[in-house]
């Protein structure tokens, strides 16, 4: 049959057996496509090379002669099969009427005989047990038909009668196959729906049957070598179409989560157990304020032209100076108006202890005081957030779910910020995308009503009720609000005076946000009460020009400066272009973030380039925080008590599985880290394992800071269980005994203490990271990526 491609047969020819065999296996891959055209082509042409004289010697008349035996319909049949060859239809060339009445005949003796008939996925020769197996979705039996017909034409090994077919049958209904229903889908894309692919199936299945039966009665050869897809087809019928209900309810993941193991050979703290770390005592201050807001009053009332606060603009010029008089009765005028003017039905819409929002952008510090210390003096607790960008901003949606779970219906702005924000065809601010609905009010000064003569705030000692609310925003992006009480506002100020060594009428420059942290705790709440002078670095001065804040360093004078690691790199690659710098002045460049490990680049690129200016080593002062327990530790100079700073070159190997070892830094698999000082003046520190049982972690051993002072936050606002958690936590010893009846709070960071009391961290706990049981730190890509000359790979913004 392979030769009628070339218009002769090789039935006319005596062609060896093995030769025949092979032309019917090249065949069955053509018409199964596992071959192409031309390949086929290739190797027929090479098989039939030493036969190719005979084929073309046979006379044409003799073809008809040597068919396969059987009726005139089959010659007749041949005949017709010859004349649509040239239409390269490979389905119908193989089809024949003796075919078809071989099919018919065969069935209806099945009829007659009263046996089941092939439909419905039941076949006349499988067992009754397939009876209850489905199809796969998606199936068709075309093609496996044509090859399963190919296949009884081109064998030499006939089958001559129905007995011989049912055992070849039965074992490849029993046989087993590595092919899926996936394959039967893959191999026909035009699948149909479920339903009318099972019929299909079932129909395709029931006549390549009949067609056996058929083939067999009628004596045409079947090939003992069943196609993979004929294979395919019957094993399907065995296959359920979806697994039992109890499946349902099995973990896939159970064969593949195995316990771990740990490894005999990973190092293991070696050290005692850490005792809890005392700071130095906080010290008592003769003539130190009862409160925040005692200060405030003492300072605008007994020295009402000191400048509190200036405000610069995107130029680096100042714009405004507040003084401490002008705060004063500013905020006077806005607790007065907050309290007495607005009304809602006759009522007040304030009553003290709410919730007022103050949406302030970065470039305006001076009305941010303002409306904080007015906030303040009519006791409601202000919530400092971000100005939202959009009326669906992603980020602000988590802001207003602070604001909703806090209460808060007002919102204290600016007329020019006010503007800026979207507005709905009413001319009003719009409800922001999962915002309260809330009343805007302008604290401009023509908005502001005088207080009357008998008004006068109530100036009272600070107390555990709560000050304001700082926002923080989790890993996972949740937005939540953290307490601080009035007598833990008044405590961190004292602590921060004592720790920085403040005085009256030093200058501040700062170039954090004044919103929150350490802009916050430093440039608004410290420096009042200290009667400072702050020079306000807008964040949009410093992408202009990124040396402004040393700029203002050199002409305000200024004695301390608090930045982060960015300005300090910033600067950096700005400096060529200043030549006369001197910071001299500086007895304190505070660094904010001095807990990242990436850090301390920048402060040895920074002292490398500025220390031919007149900075000093000792100057550079890295401390560390939280959202949660405010300032944490702090770096001082040695005029302030503090010891040589330390500098730690760890194991990165070590530090995944919490121990810390101590390696060179020739080695590349080692992490550089800077101290952050010593503990703030009246607190306590441990450190604890950070799963579990929070037991006291070994002196060699990495573990979670914790803090207990009158300093720190007191809530999650309105979120009593991780409160606990977190603000309620109680160290234990490995015997399981207290190590204080006093509750500690989490800081969030990951660290240890070093020689000389120092405090050391390697990183955060939001930014944990455990692979395969050990602990990576999102911050130590960070630091890797800065420590390969950070000149050349990082570039400001990225």
């Amino acid at each position: 049959m392979a030769a009628e491609r070339g218009g002769c047969s090789l039935e006319a020819v005596p062609l060896p057996p093995e030769v025949r065999e092979s032309l019917a296996e090249l065949e069955l891959e053509l018409s199964e496509g596992d071959i192409t055209q031309k390949g086929y082509e290739k190797k027929r042409a090479k098989l039939l090379a030493r036969y190719i004289p005979l084929i073309q010697g046979v006379d044409p008349s003799l073809q008809a002669e040597n068919r396969i035996p059987g009726s005139s319909q089959a010659t007749a049949a041949v005949s017709k099969q010859q004349k649509s060859r040239s239409t390269n239809s490979r389905d119908e060339r193989f089809r024949s009427d003796v075919h078809t009445e071989a099919v018919q005949a065969a069935l209806a003796k099945y009829k007659e005989r009263k046996m089941p008939m092939p439909s419905k996925r039941r076949s006349v020769l499988v067992h009754s047990s397939v009876e209850t197996y489905t199809p796969p979705d998606t199936s068709s039996a075309s093609e496996d038909e044509g090859s399963l017909r190919r296949q009884g034409r081109i064998t030499s090994t006939p089958f001559q009668s129905h007995s011989n077919v049912e055992p070849w049958l039965n074992r490849v209904i029993q046989g087993s196959s590595t092919s899926s229903s996936a394959s039967s889908t893959s191999s026909h894309p035009g699948g149909k729906p479920a339903a009318a692919s099972n019929t299909a199936t079932a129909s395709a299945a029931a006549t390549v049957l009949a067609d056996l039966m058929a083939h067999a009665q009628l004596g045409v050869p079947v090939n003992s070598r069943v196609s993979s897809k004929i294979q395919q087809l019957l094993n399907t019928l065995k296959r359920p179409k979806r697994p039992p209900l109890k499946e349902f309810f099995v973990d896939d993941f159970e064969e593949l989560l195995e316990v771990q193991q740990p490894d005999p050979n990973q190092p293991k703290p070696e050290g005692g157990q850490m005792t809890v770390l005392k700071g130095e005592p906080l010290g008592v201050v003769t003539n130190w304020p009862p409160s925040l807001l005692a200060a405030l009053q003492r300072w605008g009332t007994t020295q009402p032209k000191a400048p509190c606060l200036t405000a610069l603009d995107t130029t680096g010029k100042a714009i405004y100076t507040l003084t401490y008089g002008k705060l004063w009765s500013r905020s006077l005028k806005l607790a007065y108006t907050l309290l007495n003017k607005l009304a809602s039905k006759n009522e007040p819409l304030l009553k003290p202890g709410d919730r007022v929002a103050l949406v302030f952008p970065n470039s305006d510090p001076v009305m941010f005081m303002v409306a904080f210390y007015g906030c303040l003096l009519a006791e409601l607790i202000p919530v400092p957030i971000e100005v939202p960008l959009t009326r669906k901003d992603a980020g602000s949606q988590q802001i207003g779910f602070l604001l909703g779970s806090c209460g808060v219906t007002l919102a204290l702005t600016t007329d020019v910020c006010q503007k800026g924000l979207p507005k709905a065809q009413t001319g009003e601010v719009v409800t922001f995308k999962g915002w309260p609905r809330l009343v805007w009010f302008v604290i401009d000064g023509k908005h502001l009503a005088k207080p009357a003569k008998d008004w006068h705030p109530q100036v009272q000692s600070a107390s555990t009720d709560i000050a304001y609310i700082e926002y923080k925003t989790s890993k996972e992006g949740t937005t939540m609000g953290i307490t601080v009480s009035h007598a833990s506002l008044l405590a961190h100020c004292h602590a921060l005076t004592q720790a920085c060594g403040y005085a009256e009428a030093e200058t501040l420059t700062n170039v954090l946000d004044f919103k929150r942290d350490a802009g916050l705790w430093h440039g608004v709440l410290t420096s009042v009460m200290n009667r400072m002078h702050v020079v306000s670095i807008p964040y949009a001065l410093m992408k202009v020009n990124p040396l402004s804040w040393i700029q203002k360093v050199c002409s305000y004078k200024a004695r301390v400066a608090v930045v982060k690691s960015r300005d300090m790199h910033w600067s950096l690659l700005a400096q060529r272009d200043q030549r006369d710098v001197n910071l001299s002045s500086l007895r304190m460049l505070i660094v904010a973030d001095g807990a990242n490990p990436w850090s301390i680049s920048s402060c040895d690129a920074f002292l490398n380039v500025f220390q031919s200016r007149g900075l000093r080593p000792e100057v550079i002062c890295p401390c560390a925080s939280s959202s949660e327990a405010l300032t944490v530790a702090i770096r001082r100079p040695p005029d302030l008590g503090g010891p040589p700073p330390g500098k730690a070159v760890l194991s990165m190997n070590c530090l995944s599985y919490s121990v810390i070892r101590v390696d060179t830094e020739e080695k590349l698999s080692v992490l550089t880290v800077q101290d952050v000082g010593q503990v703030m003046p009246g607190a306590d520190v441990c450190v604890v394992k950070v799963d579990g049982t929070p037991y006291l972690c070994k002196t060699d051993e990495v573990g979670e800071i914790c803090v207990n002072s009158g300093t720190t936050g007191s809530a999650y606002y309105g979120l009593l269980g991780i409160t606990k958690n977190v603000f309620e936590t109680n160290p234990v010893t490995a015997a399981g005994a207290p190590v204080s009846d006093q509750p500690f709070t989490r800081t969030g960071l990951l660290g240890f203490i070093g020689p000389d009391n120092l405090v050391f961290v390697v990183g955060k706990l939001d930014g944990l990271m455990v692979v395969n049981m050990r602990k990576h730190n999102a911050d130590d890509v960070v630091a890797t990526a800065l420590a390969v000359e950070p000149m050349k790979f990082v570039y400001r913004g990225r």
